[in-house]
């Protein structure tokens, strides 16, 4: 006599003896690409709008060249140190995942760079209190180099706040910069780069970046090794992102703790009183 077996209890004992019908879950959400950048825009002359003319020379501009100063130290050295970082994760937003785990997905692609390709393997794992990623770079043709760790972090189970921990190359695979950031909605509004590079005199020195609701609605705030001085020195900078006036307050460069203005032309003005 022939025994039947019902169809789902035939599908129930193939998935548990197979595991085809294993669910592989829900990729984590991959942290915000500006987590990992810095607005420098409203100093970088010719870069904004153009009804924004900081090169006109029509009235000293003082204020402004030193707070672009002090801004461009720190984006030259994101520019120099985290243009493939950032170019291999802004890639990954656009590429599907696949799973490796229950808790752990890679997302896995090559990318060009200034004209060399390079393969990014970015995996990010679900733990019970974070997120953790990890990305692996490595590069063909010319100066290749095999896989190695460049940069890793963890983001909030809430996704709304993390760090990245960003080695400083695949010759010297030690931790150089540390990156602190935090989003509410869909905008970053926070972020500071720190250099943890030990040995360095630059070592400990750091960049904050933020927004908030003020009239002059974005700030910098800047600790670094001045070598020119010999010390290290802190920098605050305020402006607004939309009509691009601001302050700077920098006792190591004006001899005083007031405020230096500039307006929407980044001129020299005097500071409204308070």
């Amino acid at each position: 006599m022939k025994k039947i077996f019902s169809l789902p209890l035939t599908v129930i004992l193939i998935c548990g003896l197979t595991w085809a019908c294993k669910k592989d879950g829900t990729p984590p959400t991959l942290p915000p690409a500006a987590s990992m950048s810095i607005d420098f825009s409203n100093f970088v002359a010719g870069k904004k709008s153009e009804t924004v003319n900081y090169s006109s020379g029509a009235v000293e501009n003082t204020n402004w060249t030193v707070a672009a100063t002090v801004a461009g130290v720190w984006n030259s050295i994101l520019i120099v140190n985290l243009a493939i970082p950032v170019a291999s994760f802004q890639k990954a937003i656009n590429t599907t995942p696949t799973s490796l785990s229950k808790s752990t997905w890679q997302w896995k692609y090559s990318v060009d760079i200034v004209g060399a390709t390079y393969t990014a393997r970015l995996t990010g794992q679900t733990a019970s209190n974070n997120i953790k990623w990890q990305m692996y770079i490595s590069k063909e043709g010319v100066n290749g180099y095999s896989e190695f760790l460049w940069y890793e972090g963890t983001t909030a189970l809430d996704g709304n706040s993390g760090t990245w921990t960003i080695n400083t190359s695949q010759a010297d695979q030690t931790p150089m910069l540390q990156i602190d950031w935090s989003k509410s909605g869909t905008a970053i509004d926070s972020i500071k780069y720190t250099y943890i590079k030990t040995g360095q005199a630059f070592n400990g020195s750091y960049i904050q970046y933020g927004l908030n609701s003020n009239a002059l609605n974005a700030f910098y705030t800047v600790y670094f090794w001045e070598p020119n001085k010999v010390k290290f020195t802190t920098v605050n900078i305020e402006w607004s992102t939309s009509a691009h006036n601001g302050h700077i307050k920098a006792p190591d460069y004006f001899l005083d703790s007031n405020w230096y203005c500039w307006d929407g032309n980044g001129n020299d003005v005097t500071c409204p009183s308070k």
